[in-house]
């Protein structure tokens, strides 16, 4: 747990710095260097007070010491220079260990006030150099304010989101753990906390934890990463870190090096013209998070497992790579589940869907079927400042993923452990069958998704409707005489039309943009219109089995669970009129489709009449007109109370 106090010094540290390092990245950076600088100095008196000498500021560089540069005699331009000289000569120090050297490999001062410095080394002279937890924290808290690194798709994952993929995969003390694209070591220490947690009760000896580091390995192509990730996992315990400056993607150097677990949230992004990987991937393509996830599978023991974070577009892009690496994680069994995160999760930097993806080699081989989650509340809110929420769904997702293979173990029907979360299995042959092997789980669950009276049968939307796609561009066309329906609330007009008839106008593109699936409204149109080309149009084939009032009633009652879901994309989310036609609505019989449009009729009537003459009354100062409105609200009570006695939409929709 990080103490007030010291994350008051890392604030303050950064405060201090951002009038002259305004990028947050070269402020962890910089802050980084210091504290190591200072620590080596702790270190070095640590030893000289238990008889031994010192080691790190020593012979020709005994003038950095800590000792000297904080010296009350020495001046503002003195210090500068001192410890400008300090960590620019300290790679150079026989005296350090190797894993000091490549921490200050490249560092450099990036100001030249005096000033600045000294106010910021102050702050640095009140920590204190402990392999404790707490300034391991201290660390974390610091690496936390990266955020986005860039326009290399890289994300920092949330602590919340990592610990709880590495409490899904449980790795073991005896097996090797590695991260390709580890950033800085977030996952590689959570696996090892995880571990050390597993054995409190028989705490592992000092020998057991030398035997235990050595198991973790992380890779990045950042040298600035692999600096941060030496240090953070150094705080962590680790004396002898193994983080490598490597390219996953394009080196072969360690492609004979094999994995028990793999924990990654990979770039997302590729660079223009794409990766140029080896010829060693079993998949040929150009796309980053494709190349990761095949890395990953190809890079597990036979009894390995991994978490990986992706974009939703692994699931559904058509291209062949992408098609081909869904075939071999569902038909070769890797795949045992995919986990669904909130739109929101790396807020504010990026609002693209992702997803987790557990892969075991064990229990995948042993079931025909995948578990689909979907987590709709990860504990923090969905907005930019994504602040603490209650009804957190990672501990019920945690025991789902546990019980289906506790299932699988015993072969046995898996049965969810509980409701508060929507989870489903689907089995591996329907996922086959699909168009390019899509991986979309909540396309198949969709007529799971309708609760209805029994007696009403259930019927596709394709059998009942003609489906239609928009014609005309929403800014481009014309004003004229026609109405023009667009996902907008207020209708446009055309100087045409294409379409004629009683239709149910649904947007194809998400209202809410940035990387979320959301439909504001659907409309119900009459007569000639034109429809933009970023919505369809269904017309009901035969009015005496279907009222097109009815199904624009119902699809706007359950839009969020029957037609958003199938939307998809990373950022640009939309969907295919012709998903459509497999989505399954109750019908019932004609008397009781035309007793629950009057009901909303009555019901959005009832509305309109009572906001006008609420208006009517508070503005009016005539005795008489308040009268009138007053009656008409009393009137407009009782005509919703007769409204409650039909039959509503509620009768068949989930509750």
């Amino acid at each position: 747990m990080l103490d007030t106090d010291t994350k008051r010094r890392i604030d303050t540290a950064r405060d201090i710095l951002v009038g002259k390092v305004p990028d947050p990245k070269s402020q962890v950076e910089q802050i980084t260097i210091a504290l190591i600088y200072k620590f080596m100095d702790d270190m070095d008196a640590e030893a000289e007070e238990l008889g031994g000498e010192r080691s790190f500021f020593t012979g020709e560089y005994a003038r950095y010491g800590w000792a000297k540069l904080m010296a009350p005699s020495l001046g503002g331009h003195e210090m500068l220079g001192l410890y400008g000289e300090g960590i620019a000569k300290m790679p150079e120090n026989p005296g350090i260990p190797a894993l000091f050297r490549d921490i200050f490999k490249n560092a450099y001062l990036p100001y030249r006030d005096p000033e600045t410095l000294k106010a910021f080394l102050k702050i640095i002279d009140e920590f204190s150099y402990d392999h404790s937890e707490r300034l391991g924290d201290a660390f974390e808290y610091l690496l936390s304010v990266l955020g986005s690194q860039g326009d290399a798709g890289q994300f920092r994952t949330p602590r919340h989101i990592i610990d709880f993929m590495v409490e899904i995969l449980a790795p073991q003390k005896g097996e090797t753990i590695l991260d390709p694209a580890c950033g800085t070591a977030g996952f590689l220490i959570s696996a090892y906390k995880h571990i050390l947690r597993a054995n409190i009760d028989s705490p592992l000896t000092p020998e057991e934890k030398g035997h235990l580091v050595k198991n973790f390995l992380g890779y990045d192509i950042s040298p600035d990463m692999v600096r941060l990730s030496l240090v953070n996992l150094y705080l962590h315990g680790f004396t002898e870190p193994h983080v490598y400056e490597y390219d996953t993607l394009t080196s072969q150097d360690r492609w004979n090096e094999f994995a028990d677990v793999i924990l990654a949230n990979p770039p997302f992004m590729s660079p223009k013209g794409g990766i140029k990987p080896h010829n060693r991937f079993s998949i040929t393509t150009k796309r980053s998070e494709v190349l990761f996830l095949d890395y990953i599978i190809e890079h597990l023991t036979s009894t390995g497992k991994a978490g990986v974070i992706v974009p939703e577009g692994i699931h559904f892009v058509a291209q062949t790579g992408h098609t081909q690496l869904r075939q071999t994680l569902i038909a070769k069994g890797y795949l045992l589940a995919d986990i669904t995160l909130p739109h929101g999760v790396f807020k504010p930097y990026a609002s693209v869907k992702t997803h987790i993806l557990i892969i075991d080699r064990c229990f995948a081989r042993q079931t025909d079927s995948v578990l689909f989650i979907e987590v709709e509340n990860d504990g923090f809110s969905q907005s930019d400042t994504r602040d603490r929420v209650a009804g957190c769904q990672l501990e019920a997702a945690l025991r789902h993923v546990v019980s289906f293979k506790k299932a699988i173990g015993d072969q046995k029907e898996w049965i969810r452990p509980d409701n508060k979360l929507r989870s489903y299995e689907i089995a591996k042959t329907v996922l086959l069958a699909t168009k390019n092997a899509h991986l979309i789980g909540r396309w198949h669950d969709l007529p799971n998704r309708v609760i209805h009276r029994g007696d009403v049968p259930l019927l596709r939307i394709g059998d009942l409707c003609e489906i239609r796609d928009g014609l005309s561009p929403n800014m481009a066309t014309q004003p004229g005489d026609h109405v023009m329906v667009v996902p907008a609330e207020d209708r446009k007009t055309a100087d045409h039309w294409s379409f004629e008839g009683k239709a149910v106008c649904i947007p194809l593109v998400s209202s809410a943009g940035h990387g979320k699936a959301d439909i504001k409204r659907l409309h119900y149109q009459e007569g000639r219109f034109a429809l933009a080309n970023t919505m369809c149009a269904l017309f009901v084939k035969d009015e005496a089995v279907l009222r097109p009032r009815y199904l624009h009633i119902f699809l706007s009652a359950m839009c969020q669970e029957l037609m958003v879901p199938l939307m998809c994309g990373a950022t640009n989310v939309t969907m295919n009129s012709d998903q459509l036609a497999d989505v399954i609505i109750p019908v019932p019989n004609i008397l009781l489709q035309e007793e629950v449009i009057e009901s909303a009729l009555i019901g959005l009537n009832a509305a309109t009449m009572t906001e006008a003459a609420l208006a009517l009354r508070d503005s009016s100062s005539d005795i008489d007109v308040v009268k009138l409105a007053e009656k008409v609200i009393r009137d407009t009570e009782a005509y919703l109370k007769y409204a409650k006695k039909r039959i509503s939409i509620s009768e068949f929709i989930p509750s």
